[in-house]
């Protein structure tokens, strides 16, 4: 039962595809100005576009704020990445 009371609402929220608020938010996975990465609890978000930053940053609310000009969000399974790190694993024994 405790397992639910962690779980936090994720919530997108964009004005004019420039600054945006994200929670649910788990972890930064990397940054820079064409992309954004993040691990939310409905799996990894890639936020693309162009001169992106993150403005704020409190990971104990599961809270991110960005700005920049927001091309495109995609969301992509939490397993693809480690499925990945596993193949490479493979190739390299």
């Amino acid at each position: 039962m405790d397992e639910h009371m962690d779980h936090r609402v994720h919530k997108l929220s964009f004005l004019n595809r420039g600054v945006g608020l994200i929670t649910g938010v788990k972890e930064v996975r990397s940054f820079n100005e064409e992309e954004i990465i993040l691990d939310t609890d409905m799996g990894l978000l890639s936020i693309r576009g162009t001169e992106l930053h993150v403005t704020k940053l409190n990971l104990e609310k599961g809270e991110v704020e960005v700005d920049g000009t927001v091309d495109s969000l995609v969301y992509t399974n939490t397993g693809g990445h480690k499925e990945s790190g596993s193949l490479f694993g493979k190739l390299f024994k």
